[in-house]
């Protein structure tokens, strides 16, 4: 399983990826497998700001829909509109081109709150 350790990861199986006060959010490895084939991936929070754990989309498999949390509290600046066509890039490259949304974060000391690699891959052998 892909765990790259210079991400940051949630308890709900998303990864984020900081720079500066932008923040790029997928779903995991993990995620995407226990999901299995993505077909649809919905995001309408486009230009909004919202606080950490609020629902910022969906993402649709072949046998579930499940929601995406936000780890972050910000205004989401992009969505990754590939995956309007190419929903299947979240199995296949799910921290590349399976990225979902770009945040620009507004409490950086929320990123503290956020997992390291090694709490992530505790979490989902545990």
């Amino acid at each position: 399983m892909n765990i790259p350790a210079d991400l940051k990861y949630t308890k709900d199986h998303e990864w984020v990826k900081i720079e500066g006060d932008t923040a790029t959010i997928g779903i995991t490895d993990f995620a995407q497998g226990e999901l299995g084939d993505i077909v649809y991936v919905e995001v309408e929070t486009l230009d909004e700001t919202l606080d950490a754990e609020e629902v910022f989309g969906t993402v649709e498999a072949v046998k579930t829909v499940s929601d995406l949390f936000l780890p972050l509290s910000g205004e989401i600046v992009e969505f990754n509109e590939t995956l309007e066509d190419e929903p299947e890039l979240v199995n296949s490259d799910p921290y590349g081109a399976g990225w979902m949304i770009k945040l620009k974060f507004s409490d950086e000391s929320q990123v503290e709150d956020l997992m390291s690699a090694e709490d992530y891959k505790a979490l989902i052998s545990a």
